[in-house]
């Protein structure tokens, strides 16, 4: 286990915190609130809080877009949301397969395309998701289905390799990737899991080839080297780590974002920072994320 200097960036107790993304441009950092249908904004210079809602959904993921936007996955939907104006605009829509279901992770990927999977969404899951890759025109391609909860996308800095796993698996897939077209092939898998070891949630990856995942059952970040060692554990404050991301100036400070759902009364008051957002210094830059072409 290794242990790290820990820093408060949100001590706002989130049901479900997610997506935590790195905006250089604007030196801030964005989550989302899933339940709470909410994008969360952190200036990080100056401390300043901004926040947008949308009512009546679910934000399961969300990327930044080379136009200033954001691609926002919704319940079923995903959409272009202009911060600055609230504009919103329909890019394309997933039909899911049955009721209680959700849009789940999504990250842009090298090809500037954004991937999102879906999830079943009552206690008792069944395999029932799909991972979806979004192209700028709005086309959907299904890259694959009979998962229980789609989660944990990441890529290599090559890019030559795309990470995915479900999170009651639990596994982690590694699959040969080509940024020119956004093919996915050749998958294998990568990383069996536990709930000792933690269930596999959102991840991020260094300069070096290295996995950042969140353990999220067994309240760790695992860190995976390239050929599927689990080499660190970084134990996190905040309880149940729901996905680490890369940021600051220097791209060595990991944000962590983390859920209170499900969580007793007992351990609440055992765990205060559960459902916060942390950070911590790791000393290796990470991979950068690219920008949707929409």
């Amino acid at each position: 286990m290794l242990e790290h200097r820990m820093s408060v960036v949100s001590a706002e107790r989130h049901l479900i915190g997610e997506c935590p993304t790195w905006d250089a441009p604007n030196g801030r950092l964005l989550w989302c609130s899933i339940s709470d249908g909410e994008i969360h904004a952190f200036t990080v210079a100056t401390g300043a809080r901004e926040k947008w809602g949308f009512p009546g959904e679910r934000v399961g993921s969300f990327g930044l877009c080379q136009s200033g936007r954001l691609i926002v996955a919704l319940t079923s939907s995903i959409e272009l949301f202009e911060p600055n104006s609230g504009e919103r605009r329909v890019l394309a829509r997933v039909t899911h397969p049955r009721t209680q279901m959700r849009l789940n992770d999504g990250k842009v990927g090298p090809d500037c395309a954004f991937f999102v999977g879906s999830m079943d969404d009552r206690a008792v899951k069944e395999p029932v998701g799909s991972l979806y890759r979004i192209a700028a025109d709005g086309s959907v391609r299904v890259l694959t289905s009979g998962l229980k909860i789609s989660n944990g996308l990441a890529w290599s800095p090559d890019g030559r390799t795309m990470y995915h796993s479900d999170s009651r698996g639990p596994w982690i897939d590694a699959w040969a990737f080509d940024a020119a077209t956004g093919a996915a092939s050749t998958r294998r898998r990568f990383a069996t899991l536990t709930t000792e070891l933690g269930r596999p949630d959102g991840a991020a990856c260094d300069v070096d080839g290295f996995l950042w995942s969140a353990g999220t059952s067994a309240g760790v970040v695992n860190r995976f080297s390239p050929d599927g060692r689990l080499l660190d554990r970084v134990v996190m404050p905040n309880f149940r780590p729901t996905m680490p991301c890369f940021g600051a100036s220097d791209m060595k400070t990991v944000y962590v974002t983390s859920l209170s759902e499900n969580v007793t009364s007992e351990q609440l008051a055992a765990n205060p920072l559960v459902g916060s957002t942390m950070s911590f210094q790791s000393g290796i830059a990470g991979a950068p994320v690219a920008r949707f072409q929409g």
